[in-house]
């Protein structure tokens, strides 16, 4: 294969014939190094293969999980390619540590943060390969050609040659250092509502999500965890459990105790028989203990996160200034598919099928739990039932692995909804203290913010000291023009497990700062909207889509027994703003109407951002009018959907997605719309009935006077 640049930071491409003929197109990404040490070893992250029989072959390293990736990333490079994509075929990539560059699925990086441009380039070289090769055969100048959905044609002679019929010939052929990129205005898949890859499958029923695995001679286990953190096992009476028609074994693992039987229902059954003495570790605290102990972390500096002029003047020389506490709690993932994996692990190797959104994780934990080279790991990635980046952690397949190792048989654990319930990787919980000043001409003159929130990076519960980015995203990197800004963090050491929850620190952190920044508005006695814009002079992007938002919503217009509220984010690439419409009917909140602007760059696939702004809207909202874990003696409370609800479809409002049309590189669509949706509700709330929310859940107890 020929280079088409020196390997650099942005991009690297080879592209040639491969084994057995046709045209081979292998892409790197950034995101991990793509060659060795030695500069010797080319690692690629997207493969794409033009066969002699006129297929293209997408193999795509990232994780499907509803998100449409699977679709998207195989639009980009078959537009390049001026492909029929009726002749595109994906095939999901199984894990290597390096072949497809980072595969982990999060944080709304599959399209954005450079795959757009590399993946463009790898389709416009392919083409002008096919084009220079239509040429040479017949003999004519390569201007004088042209491509159309999978073939090349001749106007002047009216011949067409097929992209298989010249796939042996382009992949001899030399790469063009610099391929013409297609203008936007001949862009015929980006931009379209194709018909999702996956669809027919998930129809049919064919889709194989973990839960769906099925390998000859396979066991099934689920496994009961120490029901409180740091817990491990005592003494295990399991008489009872094996005493239940096909229950096979049941193992101490480091994690707790594996039932294993010849069926799912059956290893439950055998786990609710089982008596387990549990030996408690060293935490004990209630939500009550830790909203406390946060509370107290706020009285003292934190590690300043930013500090821009002087606040603490201009808070203490303001016309008027306000202060206020807030408070966030944990919440689950709740995925619609609890935590599994099926794992084989024989001698000298091991296989394992997962519904991992991190694909390296999984196989770099199962090469240290076996003990075996990580090239004799195998991680077949399936379809995930929800990740919400829960399923970046490997615990589960922790489970899997190792109880495959004690029975010497394939064996797919599935998790009980309680024990998924109680043992996630929770979104913290939080509590600020926020003052703000309020200057002479009635603009925003000074914010000062402390954050106490255990680590969101990591795993949270441990040591380690200075600023968690990830606890401070929303607040620290504040979108507004604040010429007195103060952010300070205060890092607790609480043994609650915390990882990434969809659109991570600024899903609680939004609804923090956009609800003070609608107290200071009412404040200086300005609207909302407009007080927000004013401090947007230097963000015309943002100031647009909120513009956008509040026309779209008929913000301002006149309403009968209802309010709207508005909030708006800057998150992982997208820039988004919501209006929700509200009313308090008997008591009762009823959300009747949410309008959501997104500007996130450009669209690959219009219907996929839809679905997935509408769906951020009715993760946001569930959490903002139910989501709540609690503690009680270091043990979590909640266990199933009867006492932690999900919206329901009764309450689900009119959502109206508008997408901003732009030229700029894509964004991430997958997140955004989480963070605005709980704000513009409270800010409705307040709008309607003068009463704040400062504290989640949205409950009667938690609203405020004035």
């Amino acid at each position: 294969m020929t280079e088409l640049s020196r390997p650099d930071r942005r991009t690297f491409l080879k592209i040639g014939a491969f084994a057995g003929g046709g045209l081979a197109l292998a892409v790197y990404v950034p995101g991990r190094r793509p060659w060795d040490t030695t500069g010797a070893t080319f690692q690629p992250n997207v493969f794409v293969r033009l066969g002699s029989d006129g297929m293209v072959t997408i193999w795509v390293g990232r994780v499907e999980m509803g998100q449409g990736v699977r679709t998207s990333l195989p639009m980009i490079v078959a537009d390049e390619l001026d492909a029929d994509w009726s002749r595109v075929h994906v095939v999901q990539a199984d894990a290597h540590p390096t072949k497809y560059g980072r595969q982990g699925t999060y944080g709304s990086t599959s399209v954005r943060n450079g795959a757009w441009l590399p993946l463009r380039r790898a389709g416009a070289a392919a083409r002008e390969m096919l084009v220079g090769a239509a040429a040479a055969r017949w003999g004519v100048d390569e201007a004088a050609c042209r491509t159309d959905r999978g073939q090349v044609v001749h106007d002047a002679s009216g011949r067409i040659l097929s992209y298989g019929e010249l796939a042996d010939a382009a992949g001899r052929r030399p790469v063009p250092p610099d391929p013409r990129l297609k203008d936007p205005s001949e862009f015929r898949l980006i931009g379209s509502r194709l018909p999702l890859v996956d669809t027919p499958a998930h129809v049919a029923g064919r889709s194989v999500f973990g839960l769906d695995v099925r390998v000859p001679g396979m066991l099934h286990a689920t496994v009961v965890h120490p029901p409180m953190f740091g817990g491990a096992v005592q003494h295990i009476d399991a008489t009872r459990a094996r005493d239940v028609p096909g229950v096979r074994h049941v193992l101490e693992l480091s994690g707790g105790v594996a039932v294993v039987a010849e069926d799912t229902w059956t290893a439950f059954r055998g786990a609710e028989a089982l008596d387990v003495t549990w030996k408690p570790g060293s935490f004990a605290l209630g939500s009550a203990d830790i909203a406390a102990s946060l509370a107290r972390l706020l009285e003292q500096p934190g590690e300043v996160a930013r500090d821009d002029g002087d606040a603490e003047t201009a808070l203490r020389q303001a016309a008027r200034r306000i202060e206020a506490i807030y408070r966030a709690p944990y919440l689950a993932h709740a995925t619609m598919e609890p935590m599994n994996c099926t794992a084989h692990v024989r001698p000298d190797r091991c296989e394992i099928w997962a519904p991992t959104q991190n694909p390296q994780g999984t196989q770099e934990a199962a090469a240290r739990l076996t003990g075996l080279p990580i090239e004799r790991v195998t991680v077949h990635v399936t379809h995930l039932g929800c990740g919400w980046g829960r399923r970046s952690a490997t615990d589960f397949v922790r489970d899997a692995v190792e109880t495959s190792m004690k029975v010497g048989t394939p064996v797919q654990v599935a998790w009980t909804r309680e024990e998924d319930m109680r043992h996630d990787y929770y979104r913290p919980t939080v509590c600020h203290h926020l003052e703000g000043a309020i200057g002479a001409d009635g603009g925003l003159a000074a914010l000062r913010v402390r954050i106490a929130c255990t680590p969101i990076s990591g795993g949270g519960g441990g040591g380690g000291s200075g600023v968690d980015r990830n606890s401070v995203e929303g607040v620290a990197n504040l979108p507004y023009r604040v010429p007195n800004l103060f952010v300070d963090y205060c890092r607790p050491h609480i043994a609650v497990p915390t990882g990434y929850w969809r659109s991570v620190g600024a899903s609680q952190n939004t609804f923090i700062v956009e609800s003070f920044v609608d107290e200071l508005a009412h404040a200086a006695g300005r609207d909302p909207l407009e007080f927000r814009l004013a401090l947007l002079d230097h963000r015309p992007r943002l100031a647009r889509v909120l513009e956008l938002a509040a026309e779209r919503s008929g913000w301002g217009t006149p309403l009968a027994g209802r309010a709207r509220g508005v909030a708006l984010v800057d998150n992982k690439g997208g820039l988004v703003a919501e209006v929700a419409e509200v009313s308090l009917e008997g008591g009762r909140l009823r959300v009747h109407r949410v309008t959501c602007v997104a500007d996130c760059g450009r669209i690959i696939h219009p219907g996929i951002a839809e679905s997935q702004m509408t769906g951020s809207v009715v993760c946001g909202l569930t959490a903002a009018l139910y989501g709540e874990i609690t503690l009680e003696g270091g043990r979590v409370v909640q266990g199933n959907f009867d006492d932690y609800p999900l919206l329901r479809f009764d309450e689900m409002p009119e959502v109206a997605v508008h997408l901003v049309r732009s030229d700029e590189e894509p964004g991430g669509v997958g997140e955004p719309a989480v963070p605005p949706i709980a704000p513009a509700v409270t800010n409705a709330i307040f709008a309607l009935s003068g009463r704040r929310v400062r504290s989640l859940p949205i409950r009667p107890g938690n609203l405020s006077g004035a």
